[in-house]
């Protein structure tokens, strides 16, 4: 029988790269790997322009399509990007914020409200920290450049927030050396840092934070899954689980590279002590696949969306995936 060809877009990340080698196939599929390092095109192509068999793509954005019974895509429980979030909290210290509660009635940048990554910031600032965003504005738009965060074609939320469009032809790290905006969050941190003493993060000591937060909460926050086009998906629905087993193959491969410390694989000089950090917290993988092991991050990011009005209720976890 003859292979079914599959086009998929993502980041040149260390767990896709056997499957961008060929040393990694998926079976049955002859996999055209396209890296595009910047996922927002991505995520823009896919949505836009249905452009790719399969994709990495936004977790939030498809949840939310997949709520409103308005997606072309179906999901595996693939992540291949997930990201611990406290360290991408920045304020100006000028506007007197010390604390998390001090942003309560601010004017917050962000580059999207609907981004996976503001969600799960705010989820957390909510939860955690007892923060009341009810009265913060949110000032929408790109972080190092002027203008919009890519060319999204998101769904709006469906309760409405206070959201302006940053049109002001400077980027949002330089409203926030200015004063113009008091904080940013989301998916980077601007530019100022490290080059504005007044720019600072809210949480300096993100690290410990985070490695608490995973051990109280064991949620290690996804930002991204696989998509694939319906069209595609019904035309061969086992295409789901061979990229599933090829995906979880591929990790695999790059998790037994990274501990192999004859020589560095990463530019990081205490890669080894990480190594030990990650065994003791995570158990040797964290990155797993799947729903299961995963039930109580994708749980809390559908219950912020929710609470957050970006859908209009919380999604049972067998809706948004695919058997694989």
């Amino acid at each position: 029988m003859q292979n079914t060809k599959l086009t998929f877009a993502c980041g040149l990340y260390d767990r896709m790269q056997p499957l961008y080698t060929g040393e990694v196939n998926p079976e049955g599929i002859d996999l055209d790997f396209r890296v595009i390092e910047w996922s927002r095109e991505i995520f823009d192509r896919m949505a836009g322009r249905l452009e790719f068999d399969a994709a990495e793509f936004s977790s939030s954005e498809l949840i939310s399509r997949i709520s409103a019974g308005r997606c072309p895509f179906v999901a595996i429980p693939v992540f291949p990007s997930r990201t611990f979030r406290h360290g991408f909290i920045c304020v100006n210290r000028r506007s007197g914020i010390r604390g998390p509660k001090d942003l309560e009635g601010r004017r917050i940048g962000t580059p999207l409200y609907t981004q996976t990554a503001a969600i799960w910031l705010r989820g957390h600032l909510a939860h955690d920290y007892d923060v009341d965003l009810s009265g913060v504005t949110w000032v929408q738009g790109a972080l190092s450049l002027a203008g919009a965060h890519g060319a999204p074609s998101v769904l709006p939320p469906v309760r409405a927030a206070r959201i302006e469009i940053n049109d002001s032809g400077k980027s949002l790290s330089r409203l926030l050396e200015e004063g113009t905006i008091d904080a940013t969050l989301g998916s980077n941190i601007p530019e100022a840092l490290g080059r504005n003493p007044d720019v600072q993060r809210l949480f300096p000591n993100f690290h410990d934070i985070e490695r608490d937060y995973f051990k109280r909460t064991r949620i290690f926050p996804i930002m991204h899954l696989v998509a694939i086009r319906r069209e595609a998906y019904e035309a061969n629905p086992g295409i789901a689980a061979s990229l599933y087993r090829a995906f979880e193959e591929s990790k695999n491969r790059a998790l037994t590279r990274m501990k192999h410390l004859g020589a560095l694989r990463y530019m990081l000089p205490w890669l080894p002590e990480y190594l030990d950090e990650i065994e003791q917290v995570f158990g040797g993988d964290p990155w797993p696949y799947g729903i299961e092991a995963n039930r109580p991050t994708l749980e809390a990011l559908v219950t912020y969306m929710a609470e957050q009005g970006i859908i209009a209720k919380a999604l049972p976890l067998e809706r948004i995936f695919v058997p694989v």
